[in-house]
This record gives structure tokens, sequence and C-alpha cells, in this order.
């Protein structure tokens, strides 16, 4: 249970091919350049925030894997030191009998007190156990006085450590499944960017370009047709007036009227 999200889903390599199974297309919006302007700005954040969310999912994973080699070593010290403690115990009764009673009738206040901070691991607030220890009970210091004073002395400094391992511990554990939700999250944010977010704001640039493009070719190509029907007016009109030029001269160059005869 502990292994089971220490390694992260991966997106599949074709975002296309995703965005297409998932029934994701382009964003509706309209041609413009002020819309390709705004939707490179979100796809540049988009990419950004992706790497950092990668980034963050990695260092979560790391601190992790840490966490749990420690929880491993952690146990393995719980185990001897519980086992020393209880070896202890059994020291005591058979030196001073069952002394339960007499603990729990001179026991006035607590001397250990477990407090609460709080870490933060890559954005991640976790929690830390503290054990403060404030010394002996005034009440229990004359048990063991006529006889097993000193396997009650080591029985008590047996179980203040197996305390101070059990606090680690749950301070380990803890830790532990805070950070497997938040790198679950985080592996659904960085998913949902790579394959969803992106793939999209990119159809959106790419569909946006392609209109402009089109766009411009369709004005390049009406100015151009503008341009040619406007030289051939003007050559028909030169053509025009230089066929009336030449009829003119032909006319002069036939000669004068014959000459009236009254």
């Amino acid at each position: 249970a502990l292994h089971s999200s220490l390694g992260a889903e991966a997106c599949p390599p074709k975002r296309a091919k995703q965005s297409e199974m998932s029934g994701q297309g382009r964003l509706p919006v309209f041609p413009t350049r002020q819309n390709l302007g705004v939707m490179k700005i979100k796809l540049v954040g988009a990419k950004k925030g992706h790497s950092l969310l990668k980034k963050k999912a990695d260092a979560l994973t790391m601190r992790m894997r840490s966490l749990l080699r420690q929880i491993m070593e952690c146990k393995d010290t719980m185990g001897s030191s519980f086992k020393l403690g209880m070896f202890s115990l059994a020291e005591v009764k058979y030196a001073a009998g069952d002394i339960k009673p007499m603990v729990i009738e001179s026991v006035t206040k607590s001397t250990t007190t477990i407090s609460l901070q709080v870490d933060n691991v890559a954005g991640v607030k976790v929690p830390v156990f503290n054990a403060k220890h404030e010394g002996h009970d005034q009440g229990t210091e004359l048990i063991g006085m006529s006889k097993g004073g000193r396997e009650i002395g080591k029985a008590r400094e047996s179980f203040s450590k197996a305390l101070d391992v059990l606090v680690k511990l749950a301070t380990l554990q803890t830790s532990f499944v805070t950070l497997d939700e938040a790198v679950k999250v985080t592996n659904r944010r960085v998913n949902a960017l790579d394959c969803v977010v992106v793939p999209r704001l990119e159809m959106t640039v790419a569909y946006i370009t392609g209109e402009l493009d089109e766009m411009e070719r369709e004005e390049f190509f009406r100015l151009k047709r503008s341009q040619n029907k406007k030289q051939a007016d003007i050559a028909a009109k030169k053509k025009e007036e230089a066929a009336a030029a030449e009829a003119a001269a032909s006319i002069l160059a036939a000669g004068g009227d014959s000459d009236v005869i009254f």
C-alpha cells in the first residue's frame, strides 16, 4: 500500500490522437490577431505551469521515497525498542511484582507531551509530531524503593525511547499519506495540462494561424487581380488612343479636297 503512488501515470506521446479520442478540440474563438496573441500567452503559461508541476511531482516523489526508507528503518527500530521494553517489564515483575496498581495510584500528571508543527514540502503542508519529556512524576519516584528500583528505572527508560520511536513513526506515516494524496493531485493536473489543455491551445493557435494565412492569401489574390484588371484597362485605353491618332494621321496624309468650279 505504501508503494501505491510512487510512479506517476504517463501521458500518451501522441497528443493529437489523445485529443481526438477524448473528443477535445480547439477552443471556439474567432480568428483574429488579438485572439492569436491571447492564445499564445495562454499556451506559454500552460507549458510553464506543466513544467513547474512536473518538478513539484518529482520533488514530492523523491521525498516520499526518502520517507519510505525512514519508515522501514523506524519500524525495525520500534520492534527492537518494544522488545527491549517488554523484556525490562518482565524483569520488573520478577523483581518487584505487579506494580501496575501502585503506578496508577501515584501518577498525578503526564510527563510526556506531544506538540504538533507544520513542515512545508514543495508547497505541501505536512504535520510533524514532537515528543517533549518533562522529567519524572514526583509521585512515582518512591516506587521500587524497597525492591526492584534498578529494573523499574531501566523499564522506564526503555519505554521512553520506545515512545520517541513511536512518535517519529507517526510523523513519518502521516507525512507519507499526506504527500501521497498531494502526488496524486499533482499528477492529475500534470496529465490534464499535458493531454488536454496544451494540445487544445496548440490546435487553437494552429487554427487561428491557418485562418489568418488564408485571409492574407485571399487579400493578396484580390489585390493582384484588381491590379491586373487596372493594368489591362490602362493598356486598352492606350491602344484606343493610339488607334484614333493613327486614323487621324491617315486622313491628313490622304491629301486635301478637290477644287470646286463655279
